[in-house]
């Protein structure tokens, strides 16, 4: 079977909303893919979903992961149940893309990672939107000198707050914005500079009552230099945007981590006193990442690079929680915590 004829059945593990209105959709466009089953602890819930998008209910996601005809999870599940399903739908033989963060630590991405290497499996954490061309455009920029050599990166994902039982505010269940918001700067930092980046300081904000963390920020800087500025909140007017810094202009990106499918994304460029801006194609990332998911998992090329790539993201989260730990016990301002010049 060649990789053009073979089709990879996918089961999704959870009904989460996310699934509904962008994840499941996506999956039913992608090329070779066949959506078998979705599963939910509530049967009257997987009846629903199956019913919408014409494939089988399951009750409990044990029941689909025993299941033959799937090849691979989609896992939308909420960030604290992430390391367990993943962990089981590997060793059943599944290949699986999970919505970030794709564990709540490193400790436990590794294990996965692991385990993935092991069996020969594809593990995948979904940043769709590292999938869009918005940001390869910019890397182009960038690289050819758009703005000069590169000096600074400044990006912002923050939210307004949510209700008071939303997932993002309950601990067991990797909430707070460490967790939620701030991977998506931190993925485009990693996207965009000239090298893995190393956390310089960071500090967050605690809610006590909730006991999570409900924004922050975070100082990274690569080998060659560049600083990146994070910021990320889930109490905070919305902001989704990065700015690159260069010696010689400015590249500016709204609407930068989750643009919905028909958004025409603008690059603005700023350079010697002028502005141009650049305006592209509209593109559905998430069909994108789903169609890397699936070409990826049938062609068996590139699992370590994806595999690696989520456990390097995850080693970041822990060093700017642990920096801005460490703030928090050191510094005698909350405005500076965890900041460090070293």
């Amino acid at each position: 079977m060649t990789e053009e004829s073979a089709v990879l059945g996918v089961g999704v593990l959870g009904c989460a909303d996310i699934a509904l209105r962008r994840g499941i959709p996506a999956l039913l466009t992608t090329p070779g893919v066949r959506l078998a089953a979705v599963a939910s602890r509530d049967g009257a819930k997987a009846r629903t979903f199956a019913e919408r998008f014409h494939c089988d209910a399951v009750e409990g996601y044990d029941a689909l992961l025993a299941r033959t005809d799937i090849d691979a999870v989609y896992i939308p599940l909420p960030s604290g149940l992430h390391a367990e399903w993943a962990d089981k739908a590997l060793r059943a033989g599944k290949h699986v893309l999970a919505e970030k963060p794709l564990t709540t630590s490193a400790e436990a991405t590794a294990a996965l990672v692991t385990t993935a290497r092991e069996r020969g499996l594809l593990l995948m954490e979904n940043f769709m939107f590292v999938r869009h061309p918005l940001h390869g455009e910019v890397r182009r920029l960038v690289a050819e000198g758009a703005i000069g050599a590169p000096r600074a990166f400044h990006a912002a994902f923050t939210i307004p707050r949510r209700p008071d039982d939303d997932i993002r505010y309950q601990a067991a269940l990797g909430g707070g914005a460490l967790l939620d918001v701030a991977g998506y700067p931190l993925r485009a930092a990693r996207l965009l500079l000239d090298g893995p980046p190393a956390v310089m300081g960071a500090v967050l904000a605690h809610d006590p009552a909730r006991g999570v963390d409900v924004g922050g920020a975070a100082l990274l800087r690569t080998p060659g230099g560049t600083v990146a500025q994070l910021t990320f909140g889930l109490d905070n007017a919305y902001q989704c945007a990065y700015e690159v810094w260069g010696s010689e202009g400015v590249i500016r990106v709204d609407r930068a981590f989750t643009p919905p499918p028909g958004h025409t994304p603008v690059i603005r460029i700023e350079r010697g006193g002028e502005a141009e801006e650049l305006r592209l194609p509209a593109a559905d990332q998430f069909a994108l990442a789903m169609r890397c998911f699936a070409a990826t998992a049938l062609s068996g090329d590139g699992f370590e690079d994806h595999a690696q790539d989520a456990l390097r993201q995850a080693e970041l989260v822990d060093e700017i929680r642990r920096m801005a730990s460490a703030g928090r016990s050191t510094a005698g301002s909350p405005g500076v915590a965890g900041l460090s010049a070293n």
